[in-house]
C-alpha cells in the first residue's frame, strides 16, 4: 500500500512537471504583455447615405470608420471578429511586428485563409516593444475602403512622450470612398483588365466635406483653444490613392512616423500613402477663426486619372463665429514630387539606431506595372488595359498570384504544390530602368506569373533595393512589409548606383511602409529574427490585385523563443 501511495505521489509530481514545462514552453513561445486587453469585433453590414447615394457598406459594430482599439506598449491583444456578412474577410493589424504571432497578422492567404460568413476567429498577439500610431484593417478584396479602424498605442506607465505633452489628441483617418460596392468593384476591374475608376471621394474620419455633393453638413471638426498645442495621428486608410494634408496656415512638426519616434521636423503640408501613419503637433497660434484641413491627391502616375477634389474637415478654434468660411488650406500641385521628397529628407529617428552595418542577403527588387497580351475570347471586355492588353504589376517581373491555401499553412504543414521558393533575388537583365524601360506594349512589357517566395535563414541581415521602373509609367509605390519594421538607410532619383548611392547609417527613420520615388529607389534593412511567412507588397490595392508583391519565409532559429509556433485551433480553412 505505501508503494502503491508512493508511486501515486510521484506520478502526481510528474504530472505537476509536465503541467509546468508546457506551460514554460507556451510563456516561451507566446510573449505575454502586462495586461491584456480584449475587443470584440462584429464585422457587419451598415447602411448609410453620402454624396446623395444611400449604399451598404462593410465595418466593424455598426460604427464607420470602425471603433479605435486602445492598448499600452507590451500589452496582449485579443480580438474576437465573428463575421455577419456575406463576405469573406480578415484583419491585419498594420504596422504590429506580430512577434511569433505570425499565425495573427491577417493578410488573406498568406498567413490565413479568410473568416468565412458566419464564422468566428480570434486573434492575439502581443505589442512586444511597440507604440504609436497603428491601424487596423481587411486584407481581402477591396473591403479595406470601408472596414478600418485607428490603434493606438501608448507608452508604458510613467514613460513620457519624448516631447512637450499636447493640451488634446485626435485620430484623422484618412479614406476614400466609393457609392457602388468596392467588391463588385474589385471583381469588375480585375475582370475588365483595365485601370479602376477614381474615387467618389476622399474623407477625414469619414467625412467627404463641404467640395462634394450633399456633403455641407458632412464634416469633421476639432474644436481648439487659442495658444494650446494638439497632437494629430494622421492615418491613410486610403485604396488606392496616396495624398497630401495640410492645415490652412499652421504649421505641421512630425515627431513620429509609422510607429516611431522622430526627430522633430516642421513642414508645411506632409504625403502619406495608403498605410503610412505620422503624428505632428499643431500649436493654434493663429487669430481666432475656422481654418480647412485639406487632404488632396498626389498623383505620380504618368496619365493616371485621379479625383482632384480635395476633402475638408475644420480645426475651429472656440470663440470663432460658427457658419463663418473657413481659411483655406495650400496643398500642392497634385504632382509635386520635390513636396514629397522635403518631407522624407526631414525624417529621422529620434535617436541614434543600432544599422545592420554587415549585410548577408543582399536583394534588388524592381517594381512597376506591366501590359499582358489579351487572351480573352472576349476582348471587348475583358482586355481594357493599354493597348488592349491586360494590366498587371510586379516585382523583379514576377506577377504574384496568391494561393488556395494560405502560404503560412502550407510551408508550415508542408503541403507541395502552393508556392516555389525561388522567388529571383535580382532583376534577370540589368539596364536603364527609369528611362529605357521596355515599353514595347504589351510585347516588352509581359511579366510572369507565379507564387514564388525567397527563404531567409533566422538572423539573416537584409539589404533591399527597391528600384521603380519605367514600365508603363514610373510611379510612387507605397511598399508595406508586414512582421518588420526596417531601416530606410537611402532613397533618390533615377537608377540605383552603389558608387553615388548616399546612405544615413546613423539615424534613418525605422518604418513599416516606404514610399519608393516616383522614377527612383529606396533603400532598406532590417535583421530576420521573426520566423514565419511575410508578405511584402504595394500598399495601392489596385496594384495588389494586379500582382504587385511577394513574401519572405523566415525559417525558425534556436529554441522556442526563435521557432513559430503552431496555429491555433480556430484558424480558419479554405
Amino acid at each position: 500500500m505505501a508503494n502503491f501511495a508512493t508511486s501515486l505521489v510521484v506520478l502526481w509530481l510528474s504530472l505537476i512537471s509536465y503541467a509546468y514545462n508546457v506551460h514554460a514552453t507556451r510563456m516561451a513561445h507566446w510573449p505575454r504583455g502586462s495586461s491584456t486587453r480584449f475587443y470584440d469585433f462584429k464585422i457587419q453590414t451598415l447602411k448609410i447615405t453620402k454624396l446623395c447615394n444611400t449604399k451598404e457598406l462593410v465595418t466593424v459594430n455598426g460604427i464607420f470608420p470602425g471603433p479605435v482599439i486602445y492598448a499600452q506598449e507590451d500589452d496582449r491583444i485579443i480580438v474576437k471578429i465573428t463575421n455577419e456578412t456575406p463576405y469573406n474577410t480578415t484583419i491585419h493589424w498594420h504596422g504590429v511586428r506580430q512577434r511569433l504571432s505570425c499565425w495573427f497578422d491577417g493578410p488573406s492567404y498568406i498567413t490565413q485563409c479568410p473568416i468565412q460568413s458566419g464564422q468566428t476567429f480570434t486573434y492575439e498577439f502581443t505589442l512586444v516593444n511597440q507604440k504609436g500610431t497603428f491601424f487596423w484593417h481587411a486584407h481581402v478584396s477591396w473591403l479595406r475602403a470601408t472596414l478600418y479602424g485607428a490603434f493606438v498605442v501608448y507608452p508604458k506607465p510613467g514613460v513620457p512622450y519624448p516631447f512637450k505633452y499636447p493640451y488634446q489628441e485626435h485620430i484623422l483617418l484618412l479614406g476614400e470612398y466609393w457609392n457602388k460596392d468596392v467588391v463588385q468593384l474589385e471583381r469588375a476591374t480585375v475582370a475588365s483588365g483595365g485601370n479602376p475608376p477614381i474615387t467618389d471621394a476622399y474623407t477625414i474620419n469619414g467625412h467627404p466635406g463641404p467640395n462634394y455633393n450633399c456633403s455641407n453638413n458632412d464634416v469633421y471638426k476639432i474644436d481648439v483653444v487659442p495658444g494650446k498645442t494638439y497632437l494629430l495621428r494622421l492615418i491613410n486608410a486610403g485604396l488606392n490613392s496616396e495624398n497630401f494634408f495640410a492645415i490652412a496656415n499652421h504649421k505641421l512638426t512630425i515627431v513620429e512616423a509609422d510607429a516611431e519616434y522622430t526627430k522633430p521636423f516642421t513642414t508645411d503640408r506632409v504625403m502619406l500613402g495608403p498605410g503610412q501613419t505620422i503624428d505632428v503637433l499643431v500649436t493654434a497660434n493663429q487669430p481666432i477663426g475656422k481654418y480647412s484641413m485639406a487632404m488632396g491627391p498626389y498623383s505620380s502616375a504618368k496619365g493616371a486619372a485621379f479625383q482632384n477634389i480635395s476633402a475638408i474637415a475644420h480645426f475651429q478654434y472656440i470663440g470663432a463665429v460658427t457658419n463663418s468660411v473657413s481659411l483655406p488650406a495650400q496643398l500642392p500641385s497634385f504632382s509635386d514630387n520635390l513636396a514629397v521628397k522635403t518631407v522624407m529628407d526631414g525624417l529621422k529617428s529620434l535617436n541614434t539606431v543600432n544599422v545592420p552595418k554587415e549585410i548577408d542577403a543582399n536583394l534588388f527588387i524592381t517594381i512597376g506595372l506591366n501590359v499582358q497580351k489579351c487572351q480573352s475570347k472576349t476582348p471587348n471586355q475583358n482586355c481594357q488595359g493599354l493597348n488592349n492588353g491586360v494590366m498587371a504589376a510586379s516585382m523583379n517581373n514576377i506577377s504574384f498570384i496568391k494561393p488556395q491555401i494560405s502560404l503560412l499553412e502550407a510551408y508550415y504543414k508542408k503541403i507541395n504544390g502552393s508556392f516555389t521558393e525561388d522567388f529571383p533575388g535580382a532583376p534577370l537583365k540589368f539596364y536603364d530602368f527609369v528611362n529605357g524601360a521596355p515599353n514595347n506594349i504589351p510585347n516588352d512589357t509581359q511579366a510572369l506569373n507565379g507564387t514564388r517566395v525567397k527563404v531567409l535563414e533566422y538572423g539573416t541581415r537584409v539589404q533591399l533595393i527597391l528600384q521603380d521602373t519605367g514600365t508603363v509609367t514610373t510611379e510612387n509605390h507605397p511598399i508595406h512589409l508586414h512582421g518588420y519594421s526596417f531601416y530606410v538607410v537611402g532613397y533618390g532619383t533615377g537608377n540605383y548606383n552603389p558608387q553615388t548611392a548616399n546612405f544615413n547609417l546613423v539615424d534613418p527613420p525605422y518604418m513599416n511602409t516606404i514610399g519608393v520615388p516616383a522614377g527612383g529607389w529606396a533603400a532598406i534593412r532590417f535583421l530576420a529574427d521573426n520566423p514565419g511567412v511575410w508578405f511584402m507588397h504595394c500598399h495601392l490595392d489596385i496594384h495588389q490585385s494586379w500582382g504587385l508583391g511577394t513574401s519572405f519565409i523566415v525559417k525558425n532559429g534556436e529554441g522556442v523563443l526563435e521557432t513559430l509556433p503552431h496555429p491555433p485551433a480556430d484558424l480558419p480553412r479554405c
